[in-house]
């Protein structure tokens, strides 16, 4: 008895062993008030780095309800070259074609392609809980243009990262209501955005090493800001060589049930 005991309790170790060698993501989730917000970063093939930052709140009503910015840090690595930012799944622009279009084809202001509006910065000093990245829809003096590519597609005509627009509202928003600017004054994404960064190193394991994470609101660092907490994949997956320990693992527990079952 005590024997198939020990095999039952090996074998729910090593399967839960299996669980923390999926796909290498980390979800941070926080909320203050009527605000609530999600990031998840996953790491990808030849180093990529996606993040996809969405609403999860409520109608948007006034302009400190938008999501414009999240702010991180991320032990270990070095340069980060942002490279796209695309609506999520299910996500849309609202207001998007709208009197601060400024792209040609106005179709374009639609997107899926919204990076000319979305600005990733390193180095950063006097970011929300002394973070050192981010990535921003607004200046907050701090980020200048749009470097994710694509088009500017809602001004100012410079390119810079300014204002509401562009900014995230929840798929629960509702576009017949909420204050000016918010409804029909400025483009605004509803749902979410993937950023797509390259730059990890190899092998690279975002558990533990992405800290500091801070949901910003508004036009202004002094607006509604709140920190995220990790809420899935926060522990570290295995290194290859113990990958291989576990294999091994596997193959003593067939040959001690088979054992077993003979006996």
């Amino acid at each position: 008895m005590f024997r198939k005991f020990s095999l039952a309790v090996l074998a729910v170790a090593l399967l839960g062993f299996t669980q923390t060698a999926s796909a290498d993501s980390v979800t941070f989730t926080g909320s203050s008030g009527s605000l609530s917000a999600s990031v998840v970063f996953t790491t990808g093939p030849g180093g990529t780095l996606t993040v996809q930052l969405t609403n999860t709140g409520g109608d948007t009503l006034v302009p400190v309800d938008v999501l414009t910015a999240v702010f991180f840090n991320i032990a270990g690595v070095g340069t980060l070259t942002p490279t796209s930012a695309m609506l999520g799944p299910g996500s849309s622009v609202i207001f998007g074609t709208g009197g601060n279009c400024i792209a040609t084809p106005a179709s374009l202001c639609a997107g899926p392609n919204v990076g000319g509006e979305w600005a990733y910065g390193a180095g950063l000093s006097g970011a929300p809980g002394g973070a050192s990245r981010g990535i921003s829809s607004t200046g907050v003096n701090l980020f200048g243009s749009g470097n994710f590519g694509g088009a500017n597609l809602g001004g100012p005509g410079s390119g810079a990262v300014d204002g509401l627009q562009y900014g995230i509202v929840s798929l629960n928003d509702n576009s017949a209501t909420g204050n000016a600017p918010v409804t029909g004054g400025n483009a605004l994404i509803r749902g979410s955005v993937i950023f797509t960064l390259t730059g990890l190193p190899a092998n690279y394991l975002l558990a533990n090493n992405v800290t500091g994470v801070v949901f910003q609101y508004g036009t202004s660092l002094t607006e509604p800001s709140y920190g995220g907490s990790c809420t899935s994949g926060c522990t570290p997956v295995p290194e290859p060589g113990t990958l291989a320990l576990f294999g091994t693992g596997m193959v003593g527990l067939a040959g001690m049930i088979r054992r077993c079952f003979v006996a």
